[in-house]
């Protein structure tokens, strides 16, 4: 259906009030802006944040809740006679190939990783985004194998699945804010996803292979 005029001027003003209050904490920090000046400088009322970003933390992270369920989808999604892990190791290589800013590849990833490492509360945040992705993932995979709520495999190799993303997340932010380039930080964050690969179990990289018997 097509976005209706209401529904697009609440993500417009959604996106207006993301845009400002990450340009103040890129410019101040995340601890030395409040939510009262977010709401000034975008010519809202407070109470207009707060209906639209629950918490200051999803001001910043405003995006983290598109990437909850990305592993989960790409193991839905994941070709005939391909496995779980093998599904999201393809989907990390295209992506980091791509030099895409989806993972964190471009220029002004590194101002953005600062504000983070800064901040405790935006790293809890993202801590508890982590433990969601895996959680779903999870999910995903008792739904795709139809293992039974006792089965630990499950979890086990979300786990798995889920330490590899992190890695290459992890590495990616870490050499985008000691200000390398992004096709330099893709060219080695390659490599890596190699050594991932060779770290991983067969049982790992041949579990839950789609049309397998």
């Amino acid at each position: 259906m097509a976005e209706g005029l209401r529904e697009r001027k609440k993500r417009q003003t959604k996106q207006y009030i993301s845009d400002v209050a990450t340009g103040l904490f890129l410019e101040r920090g995340f601890d030395a802006v409040t939510v009262a000046e977010i709401a000034e400088a975008a010519n809202v009322s407070v109470n207009t944040v707060y209906n639209y970003f629950p918490a200051k933390e999803d001001l910043f992270l405003d995006r983290a809740a598109g990437v909850t369920d990305r592993l989960a989808r790409w193991v839905r999604g994941r070709d005939e006679g391909e496995s779980a892990a093998r599904a999201v190791l393809r989907e990390l290589r295209a992506e980091v190939e791509a030099v895409s800013p989806r993972i964190g590849l471009f220029t002004g990833y590194a101002p953005f990783m600062r504000v983070i490492e800064d901040a405790p509360a935006l790293r809890s945040r993202l801590w508890a985004v982590g433990q969601e992705v895996q959680a779903t993932l999870e999910q995903a995979l008792r739904e795709e194998t139809g293992a039974p709520a006792d089965d630990p495999l499950p979890g086990l190799m979300s786990g798995q699945i889920g330490w590899a993303h992190a890695t290459v997340m992890a590495a990616v932010g870490r050499e985008m804010l000691a200000g390398r380039a992004p096709r330099e930080v893709s060219r080695e964050v390659l490599d890596l996803l190699d050594e991932i690969e060779d770290v991983l179990s067969e049982k790992v990289l041949n579990y839950a292979v789609r049309g397998a018997q």
